[in-house]
């Protein structure tokens, strides 16, 4: 069995060491997650371990039970007071932190981290992979809802993964790395070039097409 909460602690620490480097042109880059630059991206990762159940439960009141509009706004909000050097500290002081979420467990933090560090590395063009072993156990606890969640549109799609044994729905291939192709599933759009297939281009960023 995978120790999942040790691959938790290792994307992390791997995060923390990358975002240490970035220049402050870079915290204010826009990443994959739309609308969100790396400050808002580190503010919404961090946001569980500097926030009670408490003043969640009362956020998401406030949101009136929507949890993406609370997460958008608790994440602009803090990416406008807190500094880089403090988010990065948020990050690094709690590499091994329990949350999960709810319902989710180890699986779903690891998929929590994983996912927004690629909004992070594949929005500014970095050359920082996680292990295929790692993103592999993201894929594992994928279903139909996850897509749906993220509005992504898979109609007629067949996802291969080039770097692993996974393929997911049918029609015609899209192919490329499994982190990739785990974006695609996450409702991303990509830069050109990361994905083949006649069906690539529906995948590429709007201002790339």
């Amino acid at each position: 069995m995978p120790n999942l909460q040790a691959e938790v602690q290792a994307e992390r620490t791997e995060q923390a060491d990358l975002l240490a480097t970035l220049t402050p042109e870079q915290w204010n880059a826009p990443t994959l997650s739309a609308g969100w630059r790396v400050r808002e991206v580190i503010a919404h990762t961090t946001a569980p371990f500097r926030m009670s159940l408490g003043r969640t439960v009362w956020e998401l009141t406030k949101a009136r039970g929507d949890i993406n509009r609370m997460a958008d706004r608790l994440a602009r909000r803090d990416a406008a007071r807190l500094s880089p050097a403090e988010l990065l500290a948020a990050l690094r002081d709690n590499i091994t932190h329990p949350w999960a979420p709810p319902g989710d467990g180890p699986r779903g933090a690891l998929s929590h981290d994983v996912i927004h560090g690629l909004d992070i590395t594949v929005g500014l063009g970095l050359d920082r992979r996680p292990p295929p072993e790692r993103v592999a156990l993201v894929l594992a606890g994928l279903r139909p809802k996850n897509a749906k969640f993220f509005g992504a549109d898979l109609t007629g799609v067949r996802l291969e993964a080039t770097d692993l044994d996974w393929v997911y729905g049918t029609g015609e291939p899209l192919r490329g790395p499994a982190q990739d192709l785990l974006l695609v599933v996450c409702g991303r759009h990509l830069p050109p070039g990361r994905l083949t297939g006649e069906s690539a281009p529906r995948f590429h960023a709007p201002a790339l097409r």
